[in-house]
């Protein structure tokens, strides 16, 4: 086990995968809302349905 002046040295550790995971995630929920909005104006505009 490590003692507190131990980690207080550890360098690192800032971003893990799970974090980074969450991040992509969001990023792409971001850009597929983007998406579907934007079709959803096209449709509107061109007033045309499937």
């Amino acid at each position: 086990m490590l003692g507190k002046q131990e980690l207080q040295n550890v360098i690192g550790g800032a971003f893990s995968a799970t974090m980074l995971n969450a991040i992509i995630k969001g990023f792409e929920g971001i850009f597929s809302l983007g998406r579907s909005l934007g079709s959803a104006l096209a449709r509107i505009l061109s007033r045309s349905h499937c």
